[in-house]
């Protein structure tokens, strides 16, 4: 038997090689980012991503415990006014020093970005006044008490002023007419590592659509060696080719692998990592007069009859979805966010009483039932276009015969802000693990100027609700808030504004050298990504 021998320079080659790839984490995606600007879309896939390069004042763990950021301490110095000390020595990723300018020129932006799918005004909507004391001492009012306003800072990504042709003074006004903005850079901009310069861990290093995001180690960032050199981040739509890229070694993580595959992919020396997530997968149904992909009605839409909309309820078995669809990896949800998180009442989840489902369409003055288009995304939750076939077989079955109109995430939100769908299924995960985000989001009265509603795409609206609501925003006893929040989703629930499916249950698969703490908000952070001890 011949021993091979490598030359000197060979074998320094091939250890360079392996110490290189060691350095290097790859990781297949779900569904892709809809952009590099961390302004433009609140969406799971963004904010994942941005997070490794853009931060914000405030920050969450993993259970959503709200922990110093950017700001490294902040106080309430009265009902409306609140002090935030900046942290000092923070560089951004062109070199330049963090300062309370670039919050400031941040927070103007908001109100800027084009054509956003979910804009971020629903955070700073709220603001008054923001001035700066020094460079590290950040005042900012806000139009009304808001008890949350820590928590949902993170949400509020700062971005460099320098690298975005700022003046030297920037001013901030509540009107969006904030002053020394210059030429405010689009989403498209940031597909650029000149113009996406944040302070997280990572720098952007290339962004092509489709294929595939790459950030490189940012030697100076504040918070001490980031763990990789490089991360490649892949999306991978298709729920096989992304467990055989795991198998085949060629991605080192993969999020949501089907639960069907958990056992193989274990058999093969992988870790599975799991947890109860915030997302609520729900159904909305448009309220508007004119609704389209609705027929058999004369030109009625009875998605505004709350019988109607009580009918769809009932006629889901949730159970059956949860352990037929899902595999056991989601719990039937009554509510907009799992119990006992802040708001939550403990409510009932709806019974699958197709029975009653009927009379009340009969009651309504459709007996016969009609037709309905059914709007979905097939890549962007879990089995979710399996969810909507079965969710449409069962409203058949109460005569609301129903064809599922899926596609991509892309462009199932663009048609769905575009309200072209009737009645429509999606996901929502609480950024601030409170009840008010789903309700001030998802089911309060669409308004464009104060940023309610903004994902409100049923066009629901319930007023006594509103009011209730802005009046538990504004309360700073956590109980009282607690109570109102509880009360606010109740009238909700009880005119079926909205329906909640199920929770889901968050998976993750690696290899055995790595670890990764389940994030309750449903998050894949290559910042989070360890090498296991």
């Amino acid at each position: 038997m011949k021993t091979l021998t490598l030359p000197l320079a060979a074998g320094c080659l091939v250890a360079s090689l392996a110490q290189a790839h060691a350095q290097e984490l790859s990781i297949g995606l779900k569904s892709e980012a809809t952009s590099m600007d961390p302004h433009f879309h609140q969406l799971s896939t963004n904010i994942q991503v941005g997070k490794n390069i853009f931060e914000a004042l405030t920050t969450q763990d993993a259970v959503q415990k709200v922990t110093p950021g950017l700001a490294e301490s902040w106080e309430a110095v009265d009902d409306t006014t609140w002090r935030f000390k900046l942290r000092k020595g923070v560089k951004f990723h062109d070199g330049s020093d963090f300062t309370a300018r670039d919050v400031i020129y941040s927070f103007c932006r908001v109100p800027l970005v084009q054509n956003s799918p979910s804009a971020y005004t629903i955070f700073t909507g709220g603001i008054a006044e923001m001035t700066a004391e020094d460079d590290h001492t950040l005042i900012i009012k806000t139009k009304d008490t808001n008890p949350l306003w820590p928590t949902e800072l993170w949400s509020l990504a700062i971005i460099s002023a320098n690298a975005l042709g700022a003046e030297e003074d920037v001013v901030f006004a509540p009107d969006g007419e904030c002053t020394g903005m210059g030429e405010v850079p689009q989403a498209p901009a940031f597909n650029s590592p000149d113009i996406a310069v944040g302070t997280g861990p990572y720098k952007l290093e290339s962004y092509t659509r489709g294929s595939e995001l790459t950030v490189t180690r940012f030697e100076d960032y504040w918070g001490g060696t980031p763990e990789w050199e490089r991360v490649v981040m892949r999306p991978i739509t298709s729920d096989g080719p992304r467990v055989a890229a795991l198998l085949a070694g060629d991605v080192d993580l993969i999020e949501s692998p089907p639960i069907q595959d958990l056992p193989r992919i274990e058999e093969a020396g992988f870790s599975v990592v799991d947890a109860l997530s915030n997302r609520i997968i729900y159904l909305h149904m448009q309220q508007l007069d004119d609704a389209p992909g609705i027929g058999g009605t004369d030109g009625k839409n009875p998605l505004q009859d709350a019988r109607v909309r009580e009918a769809i309820s009932l006629s889901i078995n949730r159970e059956a979805i949860a352990e037929r669809i899902m595999g056991g990896y989601a719990q039937p949800a009554g509510e907009l966010l799992p119990p006992p998180m802040f708001g939550t009442s403990g409510r009932e989840v709806d019974p699958y009483d197709p029975e009653r489902a009927k009379e009340l369409l009969a009651e309504a003055g459709y007996p016969d039932g009609f037709t309905l288009n059914l709007g979905t995304p097939n890549d962007r939750y879990i089995n979710d276009e399996q969810i909507a076939q079965a969710v449409a077989q069962m409203m058949a079955r109460i005569g609301i015969q129903t064809t599922v109109d899926a596609t991509t995430a892309s462009q199932f939100f663009s048609r769905r802000n575009a309200l072209e769908f009737p009645i429509y299924m999606a996901g929502w995960g609480a950024s601030s693990g409170d009840m008010s985000s789903p309700l001030k989001s998802l089911v309060a009265t669409y308004d464009e100027t104060t940023g309610t509603g903004t994902t409100n795409a049923g066009r629901y609206s319930n007023p006594e609700m509103d009011a209730l609501l802005a009046e538990a925003m504004s309360t700073i006893d956590d109980a009282k808030r607690d109570e109102m929040l509880q009360q606010a989703e109740t009238m909700v629930l009880d005119d079926y504004g909205i329906i909640p499916l199920h929770y889901e249950q968050t998976v993750w698969a690696m290899k055995s050298d790595l670890s990764y703490e389940p994030r309750v908000d449903q998050y894949t952070m290559a910042r989070e990504v360890k090498k296991a001890e």
